[in-house]
């Protein structure tokens, strides 16, 4: 028997059978009709995205929308962006959901809370149908902010605050405490961290895992420096550990993008990595597998994160409860970066 054939046009039929639902839910949860449960909605509109499906009613999946447009405000300088090795796949995940049906990512850079209030302050008069709110801070302004604009907003990680927002959470605590666990069991004592602002929410809570990690290992304090996720700033932040009186075997970093330039830094101070200097970054960028010697990291996926945040959104701008999504944790990568210390 033969299988059943996809039009080169892809149909409504195409789409339930790819959502494996009704003809008649997929008109609903395409028209913003009620009596679609959120994740139903969820696996029809990546079922639109996965065949490319463009007809008109995938524009009127968002008619509670007047804009088609969302916004990611992002309180960092935009040359930023060119080296970061998070949000790039994370835009890319952003776009490959909304495309599809018609929506537009703005991106605003601000430098400063006062210019943040004035940006998203902007978004709601007219400009955005909702915004993704990452970078999340301690003590956090932006969702009572939003709540008072009423503007719909989807969050990376809970805010510490009571939020209504729905978030879209990765828990990368696993991956950091499983490269401390191999750096204790290579014999590693001293390891420091070069951390992100601790105004961040993700910065803290590493911070925090790595001090619970040794001490539970039975290992004293180690040493931490605050960095700003630069090139620059981790070569700063390895150059003061390794100027210690006893500088550290091996520093976990924030960051694949401090990693690499401290790894530089201790290059250029004749160190060997890993003979004398073990080294861990966060992210898994691209070019992390590449480098000599091959980076050892944490994964984590950044373009799915972007692909069930859009998803989110586009389910609760289509009138859905949108509940919190949970996606896989944070990876160990092993690679060729740690060895035990000397």
């Amino acid at each position: 028997m033969k299988g059943r054939r996809v039009s080169a046009k892809p149909t409504i039929s195409d789409v339930a059978a790819r959502a494996g639902v009704s003809k008649g839910l997929v008109s609903l949860a395409l028209n913003d009709k009620p009596g679609v449960a959120s994740a139903t909605r969820l696996r029809i509109l990546q079922a639109v995205e996965d065949l490319g499906f463009r007809a008109s009613h995938a524009a009127r999946a968002l008619s509670s929308s007047k804009t088609g447009t969302l916004g990611l405000v992002l309180a960092r300088r935009p040359e930023m962006l060119r080296a970061d090795p998070f949000f790039p796949p994370f835009i890319a995940g952003l776009e490959q959901v909304i495309a599809p049906i018609g929506m537009a990512l703005m991106l605003r850079f601000v430098s400063d809370v006062r210019e943040e209030k004035q940006a998203y302050t902007e978004l709601a008069n007219g400009r955005v149908d909702g915004v993704f709110v990452t970078d999340l801070r301690q003590a956090d302004p932006r969702p009572s902010l939003l709540a008072e604009l009423r503007l719909p907003a989807v969050s990376l990680n809970r805010p510490s605050e009571d939020s209504r927002i729905p978030a879209v959470c990765l828990d990368d605590l696993p991956g950091v405490r499983t490269a401390l666990d191999h750096l204790i069991a290579l014999g590693h004592r001293r390891i420091a961290h070069v951390g992100g602002p601790q105004e961040y929410l993700h910065a803290d809570r590493r911070r925090s895992a790595w001090a619970e990690t040794l001490s539970a290992a039975g290992l004293p304090p180690g040493s931490w420096v605050e960095s700003d996720f630069t090139a620059a700033g981790g070569a700063r932040a390895t150059a003061e550990l390794l100027d210690a009186p006893h500088p550290p075997t091996a520093i976990l970093y924030a960051s694949d993008l401090m990693a690499v330039s401290g790894m530089a830094e201790a290059h250029r101070r004749g160190l060997s990595v890993p003979g004398d200097l073990s080294i861990v970054g966060f992210d898994d960028a691209e070019l992390s597998a590449h480098l000599h010697p091959p980076l050892t990291t944490v994964r984590t996926d950044a373009f799915a994160w972007g692909q069930a945040s859009a998803s989110a959104m586009v389910a609760l701008l289509g009138g859905g409860v949108v509940t919190d999504v949970q996606l896989p944790s944070a990876s160990f990568i092993l690679r060729g970066s740690t060895a035990p210390p000397p």
